[in-house]
């Protein structure tokens, strides 16, 4: 199954810590491997938002209002995403945002985009629809309706949620410092304080894992980061690429007009 799977979605070996499909002991042990050492890097520029997974760029761009794009014509609101939080959606009112997709043939892990220390994990039940494109294309809601882990963090570009969606076939989500988050043997809202034990990550440390391909979703405030126009729906990338540059308070002040 192993061998017929990396056959049939291309998956490269030879960036895997081990590249032998059969040393795994079975399927999820492959399909969550490591990346060998040496086989990403960061920018040297500690003011660079690093991208935190392999992946593709699904949309891209800064929340209109309550707003997020999910493809052309079709939107939903940050309120919605994050599980009816009003007071939390309001921290990222007008701010930036980025959905990306892993694939089924995409390292699965991921990884810090600047440095940060835990706040708070909360868990989101919901449906488990295919995030895939064409997905995104027909069904409203996606990202808001499907089940997802919320992880929140104070970093020096202010506030950033990391949003773990779940999707089809996406059996767990998991967190280093937690572990298995899904799937709950309750199906109702669930919140993990951490701001008395706090716990500080690096960019590029890792940070949890799908087990199987889905959507991540990164939520920063108003004027904190500019995205290099590189990047647009369907871009391709790898963990550690700069996805955006953290600002300064005077050029944060300019991003509304280049909107």
């Amino acid at each position: 199954m192993i061998r017929t799977f990396a056959q049939h979605f291309r998956v490269d070996m030879s960036e895997a810590l081990e590249p032998d499909l059969r040393a795994y002991e079975h399927f999820n042990a492959f399909f969550t491997r490591a990346l060998r050492p040496g086989a990403r890097s960061y920018p040297a520029c500690p003011d660079l938002l690093a991208s935190p997974i392999d992946g593709f760029v699904s949309q891209i761009g800064y929340l209109d209002g309550d707003s997020l794009l999910q493809v052309k014509g079709r939107s939903y609101t940050l309120s919605a995403l994050l599980g009816g939080d009003r007071a939390l959606a309001n921290t990222f009112h007008d701010g930036a945002y980025v959905a990306l997709y892993l694939s089924p043939r995409n390292y699965h892990r991921i990884h810090m985009p600047l440095d940060g220390v835990l706040r708070e994990m909360i868990y989101v039940p919901g449906a488990l629809f295919s995030v895939n494109p064409s997905a995104t294309r027909v069904v409203d809601n996606l990202f808001a309706r499907n089940e997802r882990v919320i992880c929140l963090f104070d970093t020096d570009a202010g506030p950033l949620a990391l949003i773990m969606v779940g999707a089809i076939f996406v059996g767990s989500m998991e967190t280093v410092w937690s572990g298995m988050v899904t799937p709950r043997k309750g199906r109702q809202l669930e919140r993990w304080d951490y701001r008395t034990q706090p716990r500080t990550l690096r960019r590029g440390e890792e940070i949890g894992r799908f087990n199987m391909g889905s959507t991540l979703i990164l939520l920063l405030a108003e004027n904190r980061v500019r995205w290099e126009s590189r990047w647009q729906p369907e871009a391709e990338l790898q963990v550690g690429l700069p996805l955006a540059t953290v600002l300064s308070g005077a050029a944060g002040a300019e991003i509304r007009s280049d909107r």
